[in-house]
């Protein structure tokens, strides 16, 4: 044990370079994970923290955050041998689904460093399987404890940013709390404050052939339990949170692996413009309407939201709680818009004193493209064809439409 936590320490020091890195303070141990937090030798400011653990194959894992909250992963082996500054791309899988491109450098000669991305990192912290391969030979590890480690990480970075070094102690104690990678909340509510659920849905679509479904940040933020998913007349699937954007009120999930879909949407690779009809498709009021998804049509009013956003379009097509996260059409059948929000009447009707009408938004393709090209989805594009009628486009839209559904605690509910 003593000479595991030795190379430990050693591995974790190259994360930022052999010679500039000293540590551990504190301490992780977690299943084979060993780490803690580390300081600039030369500075003595904290700057970073991780968590090593070896592999049969000879190559061991450390993945850390450093203290401007960037998470990095190595792969470091004896065997190695790199000249300072190499550089390679790596191409990781995760369970055999999720796959993205890391770019690694050598800053020591057994180790290459690549910063993960936050999408790729809320996926390590929940993937049983990594296949790395960068030239050679793919590399297969299992993942084991990686939700705690990285949860101990995060802790052992914001802990010793509050307090200092000399203060650094057990980071793994509330490690079964969720790191910040992940998107999660917590399921308990503070203070000892009522934990009474409440439930609400929202509408996603799919847009990969590997399962892939896009909702609004909102939809599942604050969900403590399984998120799930479900076609109309089929049963709930629990869907996985692939990645998040709150900013742009984004969210991605994924399907289980054995699911199949029949289809699923392709996105309008020109820019629709005002005027154009559109047509939107969710699951308003769910429990209360039907339990089928519903269709309403209408124009694109403006090419920007409220005080000129132009992530957004402003839509005259109506929509309610419940249509957030789903598809806005174009006359073809192809995707324009994520239905977002509509404004709302009251707080207008005070502010202004007139009752506002057909107000609402939906955020463009191009922030969408970017979310999912961040979150490395294999989405596809298409361009105007002949137009549809609408009844044509719902049929089609049955097969990758979704009703989104959880529980959260009663704080949240209110909070949406």
């Amino acid at each position: 044990m003593r000479r595991l936590w030795v190379i430990a320490c050693v591995l974790q020091a190259s994360l930022i370079g052999a010679a500039q890195a000293a540590g551990p303070f504190g301490s992780i141990r977690i299943g084979n994970w060993i780490g803690g937090a580390f300081s600039n030798d030369q500075t003595g400011a904290f700057s970073h923290c991780a968590a090593t653990a070896p592999f049969t194959s000879g190559i061991s894992l450390v993945v850390g955050q450093n203290a401007e909250g960037s998470w990095l992963l190595s792969f470091a082996s004896p065997a190695f041998h790199f000249n300072k500054g190499d550089s390679a791309p790596i191409d990781v899988i995760f369970d055999g689904q999720s796959e993205a491109r890391l770019f690694a450098t050598a800053h020591a000669s057994n180790m290459v460093t690549a910063i993960m991305p936050p999408n790729v990192a809320r996926t390590f912290q929940k993937a049983s399987l990594m296949v790395a391969t960068t030239g050679g030979a793919p590399l297969q590890f299992n993942l084991t404890s990686t939700g705690p480690v990285l949860a101990a990480i995060a802790n052992c970075v914001a802990k010793v940013k509050a307090d200092g070094l000399e203060k650094a102690g057990d980071f793994a104690r509330v490690a079964a709390k969720p790191a910040p990678a992940t998107g999660d909340k917590p399921a308990t509510p503070p203070s000892g404050k009522s934990s009474k659920s409440g439930s609400w849905s929202g509408t996603g679509f799919v847009v990969s052939a590997n399962g892939h479904i896009v909702t609004n940040h909102h939809v599942i933020d604050g969900c403590s339990g399984d998120i799930r998913g479900n076609l109309t007349g089929e049963a709930a699937m629990v869907l996985r949170v692939v990645s998040s954007d709150e900013t742009n009120d984004l969210a991605l999930l994924q399907a289980p692996a054995a699911t199949s879909f029949k289809d699923f949407a392709r996105i309008r690779d020109r820019p629709i413009r005002s005027g154009d009809s559109v047509v939107a498709i969710g699951f308003p009021f769910h429990g209360l309407l039907t339990s089928d998804f519903t269709v309403t049509t209408g124009i694109v009013s403006s090419l920007s939201g409220i005080l000129n956003d132009t992530r957004f379009l402003q839509i005259s097509a109506a929509i309610q709680p419940g249509n957030s996260g789903g598809p806005l059409f174009d006359t073809n059948g192809q995707i324009v818009g994520v239905v977002a929000a509509k404004l709302d009447p009251i707080r207008m009707a005070r502010a202004t004193g007139k009752l506002p009408e057909n107000i609402n938004f939906a955020i463009k393709t191009g922030a969408l493209r970017d979310f999912l090209d961040n979150s490395v989805v294999p989405y596809q594009t298409a361009e105007p064809k002949g137009e549809l009628k609408t009844t044509d486009i719902a049929g089609a839209a049955r097969a990758y439409t979704l009703l989104i559904s959880c529980t959260g605690t009663e704080q949240a509910t209110a909070k949406r």
